[in-house]
């Protein structure tokens, strides 16, 4: 038995014993990462063109930076486990990537809620869009998602780590998550984060009620849009961005406040996999595959480069 001072370092779960599958963890992850890196990269690069300077591409620019910082706080540090066969991550270490990932996780959250608020206003009041969503009531949205994340992530990880934790090091995740974390203390005073995580799945719960009105008021008005083509359009950008939501949501929260006879480690392996790796690696495909304006500055952009190398 040990208390949190005497611990110097976490295990982390290995995704298997065999040197093979290992590998093919590494390969797979690594595989993954790069294309949420390109494609957010992209993105990121794309929406500084002073020709997409508008609210949606700058919450877009917004999203995809966060969606870089999540996912580069989990994935790089599990793909060095499993290359180099180790497990271990110091506990410093383990607080910075805990600290970090909630930052990101849920600033990207709020920034959902905006941006679902954003599209409401484009499609349901365009005639009060310029008014509603200046550049300055953009930046103080912005300002307001990510410094939401930065308070949010303060109070978890001191409240996590304020713990005495003695039962064992080990973390079935492939990460630093709270509820594993949790597993180690040996005091009731962990009832007190997971009272702090019940309160934020209910905020959570909030912002996922706004952004499903929302984009309910966004079909309705599509419908009424006498052109097929643009209701398409719409119906092809809105609903596959409200199931990554709803995705992210229900994964996140299962992962933080599920019952824990239900609990294993490749279930909780599985659901921590689907909210912290799959939407940053599927939003740029979502919000890119439709939209002709990202398109047309993608090729411009090669089109400049293929003209520098000449």
């Amino acid at each position: 038995m040990s208390n949190s001072s005497s611990i110097t370092e976490f295990l982390l779960l290995a995704f298997a014993d065999t040197r093979e599958l290992q590998l093919l963890h590494f390969w797979l992850f690594l595989a993954i990462y790069l294309a949420a890196f390109l494609g957010n990269g992209l993105i990121t690069a794309i929406a500084c063109d002073h020709h997409l300077h508008t609210p949606m591409y700058f919450f877009l620019l917004n999203l995809s930076l966060l969606d870089l910082g999540s996912i580069s706080t989990t994935l790089p540090k599990a793909m060095a486990n499993s290359l180099w066969d180790t497990r271990d991550i110091s506990y410093l270490g383990c607080a910075v990537q805990l600290f970090l990932f909630v930052f990101f996780i849920s600033a990207e959250f709020c920034l959902l809620t905006v941006m679902s608020y954003d599209r409401y206003v484009a499609i349901c009041k365009p005639l009060q869009y310029e008014t509603i969503l200046g550049s300055r009531a953009c930046v103080h949205m912005a300002a307001a998602a990510w410094g939401s994340g930065f308070l949010y992530a303060v109070l978890h990880t001191a409240n996590t780590f304020s713990l005495p934790l003695c039962h064992d090091n080990t973390l079935d995740q492939f990460f630093c998550e709270i509820p594993q974390i949790l597993k180690l203390s040996c005091s009731h005073s962990y009832l007190r984060e997971v009272g702090l995580l019940v309160v934020s799945a209910c905020l959570l719960f909030g912002c996922f009620v706004f952004i499903v009105v929302s984009y309910m008021q966004i079909l309705r008005a599509v419908l009424r849009i006498p052109s097929e083509q643009r209701r398409h359009k719409a119906f092809s950008t809105c609903l596959p961005h409200l199931a990554v939501v709803s995705l992210f949501v229900s994964t996140g929260t299962f992962a933080h406040l599920k019952p824990p006879f239900i609990s294993s480690p490749t279930l909780d392996l599985v659901v921590s996999f689907l909210y912290s790796v799959v939407p940053p690696a599927l939003n740029p495909l979502i919000y890119s595959m439709r939209n002709q304006d990202l398109k047309g500055a993608l090729r411009k952009l090669i089109t400049r480069l293929n003209s520098r190398r000449v």
